[in-house]
């Protein structure tokens, strides 16, 4: 009985922090996969929207920053913010299913 009430509620709270932690990876990497796509198709670096997800994104990447340093601009920052986002949905991923086995 206990078990079908917590299906019902949203699951146990180890199965709702998985939950979290697999959506704040995947929210993580979109920023970072949006700024590579908005960097790439050129987008207008003075509209607000764009400087925003630039913002987060670099927030998120600080630790990766040049440790690529290509000529190619494009393949720079791809490279620069794509390795964080893959490794966020990797890790974050990875946790979130080990804690859902609790």
């Amino acid at each position: 009985m206990n078990d079908q009430y917590n299906r019902g509620r949203g699951g146990t709270a180890a199965q709702r922090t998985a939950l979290i932690v697999h959506t704040v990876a995947d929210i993580a990497a979109a920023f970072l996969a949006l700024w590579i796509l908005l960097y790439l198709l050129g987008a207008n670096q003075g509209n607000a929207f764009v400087q925003f997800i630039e913002g987060v994104a670099d927030s998120l990447a600080w630790w990766a920053r040049d440790i690529f340093t290509m000529d190619t601009e494009g393949l720079r920052v791809a490279l620069n913010y794509g390795l964080p986002a893959v490794l966020y949905l990797l890790i974050g991923h990875g946790i979130a299913g080990r804690v859902r086995r609790l």
